[in-house]
């Protein structure tokens, strides 16, 4: 769907520099939290160790920059990116930075933050789904799946047809046998399912169909589908909704 005409970026709440925030970044952290990213497989040769908790609250200082959250991004920082997706403003993304930022996904945790505190609030969202999930990059593609899933939970006016359209998108990427793919994708098809009965039934449907399939990752993400969306338990490790510490498991 056509996108907003981009507003004029407001300036931070208490006219905070990058500069600042990095300082601010660099005096709150510390190396336990550093080695927690570590041990759930989060890259922390640029991290800083901030938890989210303490980022979100820093975030609300901060106020909504789109011009800040550009220069976050670009230092590298791993904490400087989560806080970049909490202080961006949705109406100003493009669909070149929006691709940009998803190309340079590298862990679970800011892809997933991303999606789901920034790019889900853009009308340019339904787009990038359709754009990534043909990707090759693991954590590019995993993105269109984790969009997915966001305005699964967040898009209360995007129709049913909306969503079944990207049942297709699921069923192809199902072969994808790498893990943090096959969970975003087994995510999404079980988000999608639990939107409404209507969108039950079909996301039951597909994931009978894989469940049956030869491929592991097809089998894999149907059989887990099912123990949830048919009545049954999850498996150990489903989550319908992403944890809100960027320690969890991916």
């Amino acid at each position: 769907m056509p996108g907003k005409a981009a507003k004029k970026s407001k300036p931070a709440a208490g006219r905070a520099s990058a500069s600042v925030a990095l300082a601010w970044l660099k005096q709150h952290g510390t190396q336990r939290a550093v080695d927690d990213l570590a041990r759930y497989g989060i890259p922390s040769d640029k991290a800083l160790g901030v938890t989210v908790g303490a980022l979100k609250a820093y975030s609300k200082q901060l106020g909504k920059s789109h011009a800040l959250a550009a220069e976050l991004w670009d230092s590298g920082w791993y904490e400087a990116r989560m806080l970049a997706s909490f202080v961006d403003e949705p109406e100003a993304l493009s669909v070149r930075q929006m691709d940009a930022w998803a190309g340079e996904f590298d862990s679970w945790a800011i892809c997933d933050t991303v999606c789901f505190h920034l790019f889900d609030k853009s009308e340019l969202s339904w787009g990038r789904v359709h754009a990534w999930a043909n990707v090759r990059g693991e954590f590019k593609k995993r993105a269109a799946f984790a969009l997915l899933w966001a305005l699964s939970v967040h898009d209360k006016t995007a129709s049913d047809a909306t969503f079944l359209g990207c049942l297709p998108l699921i069923e192809r990427a199902a072969e994808d046998e790498r893990d943090y793919v096959k969970k975003g994708v087994d995510m999404a098809l079980r988000a999608v399912g639990k939107r409404n009965p209507a969108l039950r039934a079909a996301a039951v449907a597909l994931a009978q169909k894989l469940s049956v399939s030869k491929l592991g990752a097809q089998a894999w993400i149907g059989k887990h589908a099912l123990a949830e969306l048919a009545g049954g338990k999850p498996k150990p490790g489903a989550k319908s909704k992403p944890k809100s510490k960027a320690r969890a498991k991916g």
